[in-house]
């Protein structure tokens, strides 16, 4: 298993006009295999026709991977299916990285520029570098270079198009383009002056420094991707006091030796928290939602809030949320945002009836609050690619 967070993120931009990228980026993980796959495609030319090739690249590059297909006949079926006319071949170059579970990574790169991998702020060479060669009579000459090593924690792993390393030709500045050892110099740079950068981060610096070489006029589809080992970084959302009162101690003794952020949802549990920390909950007076209740303060935690109605909107916000969406501040938006900035999610959800709430016989808030968090959980982990960690006590 992963002894750390495998943190990958991808940036992308094309030419004005054009309505698609001719790069495109697709990944997977493999359930049971802790596999993660990564294929970015650059399709030959720009527009429609260049995503069409590099859709059709990536989707076989992905599936064939998924059933671990020796590289080099994935290659030639790729090559041969891709289609062509007498005085025009079509392809398309593409990258693949798979992270197998063991921390081995596998890279094959046919076409794109070289990958460029850090350990720390250094340029890591792996010791197993080699080229497969692509079958099939039309595809001569046509060679895979392919490197193998095991992951460390700190490692980088940046990829990209050509868009990136030819950002800048023709200018006075990068007259034959930024080129791939500049591209090496700046982002070593970067990590130097900045060790735990994200993999976000440092993508779209890299992004924006080839904006600027075209002075913000991109001339072709330019994407970069970044793999970033890492120590994962961990928080706790309590919500619900447990079930039964004799184990009060017990849950409060995980959240007292647990060492990363932690919120709390809900007025109940926060004073029971409260008691046993021997701690003063304070209400705070001023508060930027009018429909959610106010937030409380209470040391050691980041944040404390409402129950129902709280997790009720973050799962709302999760749901509707893209790249570019916005979390002005309420409560709910501040939960999300711890969300998004962890890797490693562990909820504590306690099943006691709030009884203030809740006629005796219909005991519904219980099962409002697993259904919600059930909801929260599935998103995190399928489209935020979270690992979370549920108990219900």
């Amino acid at each position: 298993m992963h002894s750390f967070h495998t943190e990958i993120d991808f940036e992308q931009i094309f030419p004005a006009g054009q309505e698609v990228s001719g790069d495109v980026f697709f990944s997977r993980n493999v359930p049971g295999e802790g596999r993660t796959m990564l294929v970015l495609s650059d399709g030959i030319g720009h527009g429609i026709k260049a995503s069409v090739l590099a859709t059709l690249t990536a989707t076989m590059a992905l599936n064939y991977s998924s059933f671990h297909t020796k590289p080099e006949i994935a290659a030639q079926i790729i090559m041969d299916v891709l289609p062509a006319s007498a005085d025009k071949p079509s392809y398309a170059t593409f990258t693949i990285i798979e992270i197998e579970n063991d921390d081995l990574v596998r890279i094959i790169n046919y076409d794109n520029p070289p990958v460029i991998i850090l350990r720390g702020d250094k340029r890591f060479k792996p010791s197993k570098i080699y080229e497969l060669e692509v079958g099939g009579v039309h595809n001569r000459d046509k060679i895979l270079r392919c490197q193998e090593f095991y992951a460390m924690k700190e490692d980088r792993i940046i990829f990209f198009s050509d868009g990136v390393t030819q950002s800048g030709i023709d200018s006075l500045k990068f007259n034959m383009g930024w080129g791939h050892e500049n591209v090496f110099n700046f982002i070593t740079k970067i990590v130097d002056s900045q060790p735990d950068i994200s993999a976000t981060k440092l993508a779209k610096k890299i992004i924006n420094r080839a904006l600027e070489n075209d002075n913000h006029q991109i001339k072709d589809d330019t994407s970069c991707g970044v793999v970033y080992f890492r120590e994962p970084r961990e928080m706790m959302l309590i919500t619900g006091p447990p079930f039964y009162k004799v184990k009060d101690v017990g849950f409060i003794e995980r959240i007292r030796d647990f060492k990363g952020s932690k919120i709390i949802c809900g007025g109940t549990t926060a004073e029971i928290i409260a008691r046993e920390f021997n701690l003063k909950l304070e209400l705070m007076q001023h508060w930027s939602d009018p429909t959610l209740p106010p937030v409380s303060k209470l040391d050691g935690f980041d944040m404390v809030t409402e129950g129902i109605l709280t997790i009720t909107k973050v799962e709302e916000i999760l749901e509707n949320f893209s790249g570019n969406s916005r979390l002005p501040g309420s409560p709910a938006d501040d939960i999300v945002k711890h969300f998004l900035k962890n890797d490693v999610i562990h909820m504590l959800v306690g099943t006691r009836i709030n009884w203030a709430h809740q006629d005796p016989d219909q005991p519904y808030e219980i099962e409002i609050r697993k259904t919600i968090v059930k909801r929260i959980v599935r998103l995190l982990e399928q489209k935020f690619f979270k690992k979370v960690k549920v108990d219900y006590l």
